[in-house]
């Protein structure tokens, strides 16, 4: 008798050949680099950065979304959102939030560090979230600003990301706004743009060390720590110039000029380069990394406050929020590579495998 196949019956070896190969193609799209970028009117859009493409966008409601930073696995993406006054913590595989974390008013900057993430906020009059004061505002009067002076100082809230809870609230400055670590952890510097500031605190418990005063009416923003950690680059956007200040003494040792509204500021991953975000001029200016020379200047879209280097450090990711998009540019010629739109009053930006930018550093 003859032997006879059923045709459409494929053979074991076929089908679990094509059962590798399909779960091979699923972990190398999970595994795909991203870029997470804050749109205030939009939610957090999700960039897939082999395509340069906006894949999808995670709604997070009408919250004004605009600090985000993410734990150190990338699982879970923190937003701080103004009109809710929380941080919204996603998971990054599905886009859900998962958890909301009470803070205060006006939440803005986020940064996580050792398993802690850190807010600024402004408590206003009805105060800020619940948890023990750290401490007080360092030595230092507000700036020539009477407002500013006027105002309740802000906060930084401290999160531990395993319960999800506001451990404390360290008082600082007026219009606190970029916050950055020392090489080794241990110290936390904030940005005041009320005060004309830079706050100094133990980073673990939020106990005040000293305040740093710059040029009055200068409006600190970003702030970076040297690749060396030598130095920390501050740009002070009303006076369009970036001060260098000594890591250990803390005294100004430069002041750079630089084009209108300077604010989001990094080295590059080499640290041959700092890049500084011009707002107000729709420039992003390079400058060496060890002298502070003027390199080049690289024209941008409007109100352009935060940007990332992509992981494998080839392209600079910039987030424009007048010009609703993130440009995208070489990061070793400057030139433009394409834009990336339908991102509404686009703020922050940070990719996944980390890297370098004016919000996260490592």
């Amino acid at each position: 008798m003859l032997e006879t196949r059923n045709p459409t019956r494929r053979p074991r070896r076929s089908i679990a050949l094509a059962a590798a190969l399909a779960l091979a193609a699923s972990a190398a799209h999970a595994a795909a680099p991203l870029a997470y970028v804050t749109s205030e009117k939009a939610g957090v859009g999700v960039i897939d950065l082999d395509q340069m493409t906006l894949a999808k966008t995670f709604p997070v409601g009408a919250d004004g979304p605009r600090g985000l930073s993410l734990n150190a696995d990338g699982t879970r993406l923190l937003v701080a959102n103004k009109n809710t006054g929380d941080l919204a913590v996603i998971d990054t595989a599905s886009g859900e939030v998962v958890q909301r974390v009470k803070i205060g008013k006006n939440p803005e900057y986020v940064r996580v560090h050792n398993g802690y993430a850190y807010v600024t906020y402004e408590p206003g009059e009805d105060g800020g979230p619940p948890g023990a004061k750290a401490g007080g505002k360092p030595d230092g009067k507000p700036g020539a600003d009477g407002d500013d002076a006027n105002k309740p100082p802000a906060e930084i809230a401290i999160v531990d990301m395993k319960t999800w809870r506001v451990i404390r609230s360290v008082t600082s400055g007026h219009e606190t706004e970029g916050i950055e670590f020392s090489r080794d952890g241990q110290t936390m510097l904030v940005t005041n743009e009320g005060d004309d500031t830079v706050s100094v605190y133990h980073a673990r418990t939020g106990a005040p060390i000293r305040t740093v005063k710059l040029a009055a009416g200068g409006r600190p923003r970003g702030i970076r720590l040297s690749p060396d950690g030598k130095h920390y680059v501050v740009t002070l956007e009303s006076l369009s110039k970036f001060v260098v200040i000594d890591a250990h003494t803390f005294q100004v040792l430069n002041t750079i000029d630089t084009k209108l509204g300077p604010y989001g500021v990094a080295f590059g991953p080499d640290g041959q380069r700092l890049f500084v975000a011009a707002a107000r001029d729709k420039t992003v200016q390079v400058f060496d990394g060890h002298t502070y020379e003027h390199v080049a200047d690289v024209p941008v879209g409007q109100r352009c406050w935060h940007f990332s280097f992509t992981p494998d450090g080839a392209k600079l990711m910039v987030a424009c929020g007048r010009s609703d998009a993130v440009y995208v540019l070489d990061a070793k010629s400057y030139q433009p590579i394409k834009q990336i739109g339908e991102l509404p009053l686009a703020w922050g930006i940070v990719t996944y495998p980390h890297s370098d930018g004016s919000i996260e550093s490592h």
